[in-house]
């Protein structure tokens, strides 16, 4: 899937993302209830001279659960070293990044909810007595080999709460949870991001780009590179409204940030379904996208928007969505 809306960091956006990313809890735009609790969570840790306690970070892709995360490595003055649960495939790939953990190290996996139930059961003892169990030979004669490890903190980012086990979830001492952002943050992220790229934007343009980013940082970036390369071409280089308006229109997304895909949707919805409820499955098929897809990437942002409803049968067009294709919405409406 390459939507340009996606939340889901693309290979060659790595070093856009890099360029623009926070590197202190100064800079770091929205999330203020996190990062309240994280300066006193910092500062505590700092003032005894201890490891920070292990933290998850959950919520949608894009929303900067790996920006929290190496700000928080940085604001410890340590260093991080970053994975993900899909690739620690063995329990030896646990082990030697472990070991080679020094005190105040940083562990960063990524989607940790996918991470291999034997490993997982590896990594408790670590966490708790920071220790390392290790068996030895097969049969009556294996035995354990316990390897004692630095202190470190471990930070989970997981896109799937409900995926995590609970034995996983009680080891972390603090759990955050980034919501989407306010439109007028992602203007102040959009402004901060063209300062950087040295993109000229006028006040129109931002808040243009900020309300067709879906509230997640990410997306409103690679919308203002996208209209930047529109500036360029059709114009002289500076992002004016009409430019932004133009080149948002050329790739077919609307003032509220849908796409061709959101749209598709929702009109499955209304004209083959009468509005739901539809089924999950029923929707992936009649759309023709993953069952996954639907629920990490479409689904969030329209239930934010008020565009669908979830019920105990499936999902409901609203009457907002109805209005937003230009549709009449029916006059007893089955919608919640």
């Amino acid at each position: 899937m390459n939507r340009l809306i996606s939340p889901q960091i693309k290979n060659e956006e790595t070093k856009l993302d890099l360029t623009l990313r926070p590197q202190c809890l100064g800079e770091f735009i929205g999330q203020e209830k996190i990062k309240n609790n994280l300066r006193i969570f910092l500062d505590a840790a700092k003032k005894r001279s201890e490891s920070l306690e292990h933290v998850l970070l959950y919520g949608n892709p894009g929303l900067g659960k790996t920006t929290l995360a190496n700000i928080i490595a940085k604001e410890m003055g340590a260093n991080i070293k970053i994975t993900s649960g899909p690739a620690l495939e063995r329990v030896g790939d646990l082990a030697a990044i472990l070991t080679s953990l020094e005190t105040g190290d940083v562990l960063f996996v990524d989607e940790i909810h996918r991470m291999n139930k034997t490993i997982e059961e590896v990594l408790y003892p670590a966490l708790e007595d920071y220790a390392l169990d290790i068996i030895i030979g097969k049969g009556p004669g294996a035995r354990t080999l316990r390897v004692d490890l630095n202190h470190f903190t471990l930070i989970g980012a997981t896109t799937k709460m409900s995926l995590l086990s609970g034995p996983l979830r009680d080891r972390f001492g603090a759990i955050y949870h980034l919501n989407f952002y306010e439109e007028p943050e992602i203007e102040q992220i959009v402004r901060r991001s063209a300062g950087i790229l040295d993109i000229g934007t006028d006040n129109g343009a931002a808040r243009l780009i900020a309300v067709s980013a879906r509230r997640t940082p990410r997306v409103a970036n690679r919308l203002l590179k996208r209209v930047r390369d529109f500036a360029q071409v059709k114009g002289n280089g500076i992002i004016t409204t009409d430019l932004a308006k133009e080149a948002l229109k050329m790739l077919e997304i609307d003032h509220v940030g849908l796409d061709h895909i959101d749209r598709l949707m929702l009109k499955v919805m209304i004209e083959k379904f009468n509005g739901g409820p539809v089924g999950l499955q029923t929707l992936s098929a009649a759309t023709a996208e993953e069952i996954e897809t639907i629920e990490t990437i479409y689904e969030p942002f329209l239930l934010q928007c008020g565009l669908i409803n979830r019920t105990p049968r499936g999902r409901v067009a609203t009457s907002l969505a109805y209005k937003h294709l230009g549709m009449e919405p029916p006059k007893q409406e089955n919608l919640l």
